[in-house]
């Protein structure tokens, strides 16, 4: 297990780029499995879980050229059904949350996929209801081993349908996207996640072949096809990476450029941290964070406490709601944090609470966080991070901090942050990997 060893107190100064974006890699990377040519994919995230998913389609049997360390061309013209049934693919699946975006494709192509209960952060329960009853209106088979956690679909022939989703899932929209497209007939899918994710998906098939309409909206429309051929793709800047540099300027009172966001595709993002009373200048596709020694935190028409809450896109993103309430504990004011998706997301503010920080956790979806203003500096200590996104955040809490903080189980940040130790050491940060 690795550590981070962190030196706080150090101003970052410069400019840097956002990493491709870890939710789209996981999906574009999956949905190479709908066609027998090849699909050339850019700004791939150098990151553990996307890593790891391209060893998984290694071997079974996806055909995968290097370029560079963020461009790949995969041709999966000789799939081995058979190694999802092997010891080896259960390891490897039950390791990766992102697995489980195979089905789709799989179930689309082949008529058949199976798959281990996929693995991912702990952060709360995470169901997959939303996948299978797509996959069961398509017309599949479904069946759940619930002695080995082993789930299995298959389908003679898919057929398009109506369906009213449970709930907006990113990865089940992508999923029943991915399955629907070379389903027979006209597949229509309301309560669709639209995250720029899903999008960006979309689009790509569409380049590939598809014919899906209604792309950014909750309706998506799906008209299939037989076959799909082979496209060009270039992932999108990660939103979460650029939210948690935002973040990072604010709290380590830096100024920073981070060049090259996609300002179209950050949605609510720039103003929720606004409204943290972070500055910063939209300079043509770059945001410029001057340095700010205060920031004060909105409050409602009324005088109420501000209440920032995830919500599904183009609500605000809950991954970065670890960042924003770390951030909080150190602005001007108070804020509640609503963290509505998962139930063990918020158990991270402990670490923060024995660093100085002031919050107070409600209930397992709720958090309040008085702002210190920067008057009591947060002090250092040893932590271990429990997710990706609640290592982020505990990383930007210790380079505030006064002092040497230590963060152990850094895999989980490795898992979704790319070489950040070396990139943020660039600025000026003081951050030794042990």
């Amino acid at each position: 297990m690795s550590s981070f060893r962190i030196e706080g107190g150090h101003k970052l100064q410069g400019s840097i780029v956002p990493q491709g974006a870890k939710n789209e890699a996981l999906q574009i990377l999956c949905a190479t499995l709908l066609t027998s040519e090849a699909v050339t994919i850019s700004n791939i995230p150098n990151i553990l879980d996307v890593n790891k998913l391209i060893d998984l389609l290694t071997d079974m049997g996806v055909k995968v050229k290097k370029h560079s360390s963020s461009k790949y061309t995969f041709t999966a013209s000789d799939v081995n059904l058979n190694y999802l049934e092997t010891d080896d693919f259960y390891q490897k699946s039950t390791a990766l949350r992102g697995s489980v975006m195979i089905v789709g494709p799989l179930l689309g192509r082949f008529g058949k996929a199976f798959i281990p209960k996929p693995g991912g952060d702990k952060i709360g329960r995470r169901r997959l209801d939303t996948h299978f009853l797509g996959f069961q209106n398509l017309g599949a088979k479904f069946n759940f081993d619930s002695a080995n956690y082993f789930y299995t679909v298959e389908a003679k022939e898919l057929k398009g349908c109506y369906m009213l989703l449970d709930e907006a899932s990113v990865t089940g929209t992508a999923n029943i996207i991915m399955a629907a497209v070379l389903a027979k007939g006209k597949t229509t899918i309301y309560n669709a996640a639209c995250e720029p994710y899903i999008q960006q998906l979309c689009l790509m098939l569409n380049r590939m072949g598809a014919n899906i309409s209604g792309i950014g909206s909750n309706l998506l429309t799906i008209e299939g096809v037989k076959t799909l051929k082979g496209t060009d793709h270039t992932i999108l800047p990660d939103m979460i990476e650029i939210g948690s540099f935002i973040g990072m300027a604010a709290m380590t009172h830096s100024e920073l450029t981070i060049k090259n966001v996609r300002l179209d595709m950050l949605g609510i993002i720039p103003e929720s941290f606004r409204r943290m009373g972070i500055e910063m200048e939209f300079r043509g596709d770059d945001i410029y964070i001057p340095e700010q020694e205060h920031y004060e935190i909105d409050t409602f028409i009324d005088g109420a406490i501000l209440t920032i809450a995830d919500a599904p896109w183009p609500g605000l993103t809950p991954d970065l709601l670890s960042v924003i309430l770390v951030i909080a504990t150190q602005a001007k004011g108070s804020i509640l944090v609503h963290q509505k998706m998962f139930e063990s997301r918020l158990f991270f503010v402990d670490k923060l609470i024995d660093m100085g920080a002031q919050i107070i956790l409600c209930d397992p979806h709720r958090a309040t966080v008085i702002g210190l203003d920067g008057k009591i500096k947060l002090r250092s200590t040893t932590m271990t991070s429990p997710d990706i996104r609640a290592g982020v955040a505990l990383l930007i809490a210790a380079m505030s901090a006064e002092g040497i903080s230590t963060i152990h189980n850094i895999e989980q940040i490795d898992r979704g942050y790319e070489n950040i130790d070396h990139r943020l050491n660039q600025l000026g940060a003081k951050i030794t990997r042990i």
